[in-house]
């Protein structure tokens, strides 16, 4: 039985899409071990999975450089193992062709224009290529908090408004949430793999209901949150009272680029903070510093301070120092999050798919956020939808 299922990213030709593909073909041709697959453990042994070799990629980006010329400079900055970009030059080559120019909401005239374009991207790609499904995987630059907009409070007045011209500042959906609505009206399943807004408006999500199809999301836990949902339930668990959690992130490359405005770091770090009261059961000082240091390029710094009282109010510190690669620590997450949406989508799952927040700092669907649980309800989640087959 064939399980060819497209990967159609949002942000096809940035750093973490590049490596994403690059990995994927490695894989198929196995020239390395799946390290930082979920799916590849042996928990998840024997579930009907599109195999790698059964993944097609695809996607929208509004850059021009070409996936061979993007794998060589992260393979320069020490990201992918030099050599595999010309190794694999046939496998990115194949889903550079499949990379179509997407959609900036502050340059579309009237929206609903965009969305119709973006769905007959998803649909052509999706036929063209015999595709038993398409998953669509939000990994663009994360975008600043959008304004308010009535008709974002059901589909109905939403769609109405994509069919007016829209004047400049006054668009009634961001960039990210254009390409979600047209996942969802091309049939896709989607995961929102930044913190940009996405799906999470009522509109949409009434939309997803409508379509039946699943969702989830938001935010990759890749880093300093996945230290902090697992080391955070230790302290609650041990009637530890932590009284401050302070982080300060350095990051390089086009993310620390971003993230260096106010605006666009604000919704990283509302993300980012979740994890916290959510796991202690209450809020804490302290809070989430970004930082860009252009000279870090593909790479991140975070550090972090905690301040916590023990037995007779006696008062202890803790710090920790998480050094990584985004884009390979993100990479295998998009692999398996497209795996397992596709596995949900063919056995009839629909609306946020809440076991799969053990992926997200900022999960939909739930309030668990210490990584344990989390991970248990995943494995127990997805071995219900194998016996279903």
């Amino acid at each position: 039985m064939t399980r060819r299922t497209g990967v159609w990213l949002v942000g096809a030709r940035g750093s973490v899409a590049t490596t994403t593909v690059v990995g994927a073909a490695a894989l198929r041709g196995g020239l390395l071990p799946p390290t930082g697959c979920v799916t590849a453990l042996p928990s998840f042994a024997g579930l009907p999975l599109p195999r790698f070799d059964e993944l097609v990629f695809g996607g929208h980006d509004m850059a021009e450089t070409d996936l061979p010329k993007r794998a060589e400079q992260l393979a320069h900055a020490g990201v992918i193992p030099g050599g595999l970009p010309e190794l694999l030059r046939e496998d990115l080559l194949a889903a550079d062709a499949e990379i179509r120019h997407g959609a900036d909401a502050a340059e579309c005239r009237v929206p609903g224009d965009a969305v119709e374009a973006l769905v007959a991207d998803l649909v052509d790609f999706r036929e063209r290529n015999g595709l038993d499904r398409v998953v669509v995987v939000n990994v663009a630059t994360t975008e600043a908090r959008p304004r308010a907009h009535p008709a974002r409070a059901s589909w109905r007045e939403l769609r109405q408004e994509l069919r007016r011209a829209t004047p400049p500042g006054e668009e009634p959906l961001p960039s990210s949430s254009l390409y979600a609505c047209a996942a969802l009206l091309a049939g896709c399943p989607y995961v929102d793999f930044t913190p940009s807004a996405g799906i999470r408006f009522p509109a949409l999500e009434e939309l997803a209901v409508e379509q039946r199809l699943p969702y989830a999301g938001s935010d990759g836990k890749t880093g300093e949150t996945l230290v902090k949902s697992a080391l955070a339930p230790m302290f609650a668990h041990r009637a530890l009272r932590v009284s401050s959690w302070t982080g300060t992130n350095l990051l390089g490359g086009g993310d620390g680029a971003a993230l260096a405005n106010p605006e666009r770091a604000a919704s990283k770090s509302d993300s980012k903070a979740r994890v916290l009261q959510a796991a202690l059961g209450h809020p804490v000082d302290g809070g989430v510093h970004i930082h860009h240091v252009p000279q870090l390029g593909e790479w991140k710094t975070a550090w972090d301070h905690i301040t916590f009282d023990g037995f007779l109010g006696t008062r202890m510190t803790m710090q920790f120092t998480w050094q990584g690669c985004d884009s390979a620590l993100a990479a295998p997450l998009v692999l398996d999050l497209a795996r397992l949406m596709a596995l949900a989508h063919a056995e009839g799952v629909h609306g946020p798919v809440a076991e799969l927040a053990f992926f997200f700092k900022d999960p939909l669907g739930t309030e668990v956020h210490a990584l344990e649980p989390q991970f248990t309800a995943l494995v127990d989640w997805a071995h219900g939808l194998g016996a279903a087959r």
